[in-house]
């Protein structure tokens, strides 16, 4: 298959609003269940890092960043965000796009990317593995999702090679 991944646009909002809840119905993905207006995504994530992953015109997948900290020392270091539609999932989509991800993150100056994920979301933390991410932390009960259980994550982040070493 020929991928493209260019920038998000708001025009593809529809798209990666669409593959965000395939991810919420799954109850894997994310703690968020109730509806998301464009407005509300644009505002919680960096404007760099936004990108999607193409078939043709079809969006595949979406990756976006949100800056972790605000305290100025750590501006460095971002959270990332993936989501690759249900139809795509294991054909190298999400590795090409959270490889692009990556690439792009060091050309920005982050040196360390983070990934909080369900700790029984064993296919994304694979993912991230893949992708040259490390286990660095299990967090018991951080949060009761849309049924009232409380979910374990584990904690992933890339540190770069490149930014930051000095």
């Amino acid at each position: 298959m020929q991928y493209k991944i260019r920038a998000m646009e708001e025009k593809d909002w529809s798209s990666v609003y669409d593959i965000y809840r395939q991810g919420m119905e799954t109850n894997l993905a994310t703690f968020t269940v109730e509806n998301l207006s464009y407005e509300e995504f644009d505002h919680e994530r960096l404007k760099e890092g936004r990108f999607v992953l193409l078939d043709e015109q079809k969006v595949a997948g979406w990756t976006t960043l949100k800056q972790a900290y605000t305290i100025p020392q750590y501006h460095g270091v971002a959270e990332v965000s993936i989501y690759i539609d249900q139809n795509y999932q294991g054909k190298g989509v999400g590795s090409r796009l959270l490889n692009h991800l990556v690439d792009y993150s060091e050309r920005i100056s982050l040196w360390t990317l983070e990934a909080d994920i369900f700790a029984n979301n064993y296919g994304s933390q694979r993912l991230h593995e893949k992708c040259g991410f490390r286990k660095v932390g299990y967090r018991e009960k951080l949060g009761k999702d849309q049924y009232g259980i409380w979910r374990d994550s584990v904690l992933m982040e890339r540190r770069s090679k490149k930014v930051g070493i000095e």
